[in-house]
């Protein structure tokens, strides 16, 4: 009897091989869809104006945005504790009379998760329908996917900033900018596979067979 070419060893080959190609090719489409230039909706008008925190220049168009009208509030989600309004605006250089006003502060979220549940439950307390979703343009599309997971019926329009150092049109070639695309990437399949993985049960102080 003829034992099939390769054995099992050509069938694992295989399966590895096709996993690197999906996996390049995954990595490639990711970086080719970032966004390059300003989006084009950034004129719409929306209840609110939410930044992610992670750099000065996320936060300086946040308030450029709210300083223009095209919010009525702005969140700043994901702050480290001890930060305040007047801190942000005096990094920013924005006039404190202006947007002072209408600048909260979210200090409970701690990932772009995170960002996503302190925002859903600061929009429904505020009784908003809309953001402008505010962050660099490599984190843009997670922020989405975990935006619009947590408020299905919200409009999000994605206002994304373009960092100086993350160099996209060549991305491969600058070690820094590779490095941040993959590490997005691979934060972005997590995000993606998340709901199907099973959930861990709760931690408890009790004994086995104890009843609580």
């Amino acid at each position: 009897m003829k034992r099939g070419r390769g054995g099992p060893f050509a069938w694992i080959f295989l399966l590895l091989v096709t996993a690197a190609l999906a996996y390049a090719g995954g990595l490639v489409w990711f970086a080719q869809t970032i966004d390059r230039a300003p989006n084009l909706d950034a004129g719409d008008a929306t209840d609110a104006i939410v930044v992610l925190t992670g750099g000065p220049l996320r936060l300086r168009e946040g308030l450029h945005l709210l300083a223009a009208g095209r919010g009525k509030k702005l969140l700043v989600s994901g702050v480290y504790r001890g930060v305040e309004v007047q801190e942000l605006l005096r990094i920013t250089r924005q006039s404190p009379q202006e947007v002072e006003c209408c600048v909260e502060l979210g200090y409970a979220a701690d990932s772009t998760l995170g960002n996503a549940r302190e925002t859903a439950a600061w929009m429904d307390r505020e009784g908003f329908a809309s953001l402008r979703l505010v962050t660099a343009n490599y984190h843009m599309r997670r922020s989405l996917l975990e935006f619009r997971r947590a408020m299905p019926d919200a409009k999000i329009v994605a206002h994304p900033v373009f960092p100086d150092g993350f160099r996209i049109e060549a991305w491969w070639r600058w070690p820094g900018t590779f490095a941040l695309v993959q590490g997005e990437y691979h934060k972005y399949l997590g995000a993606l596979i998340r709901p199907y993985m099973p959930v861990p049960p709760p931690e408890t102080d009790l004994a086995p067979g104890e009843i609580p």
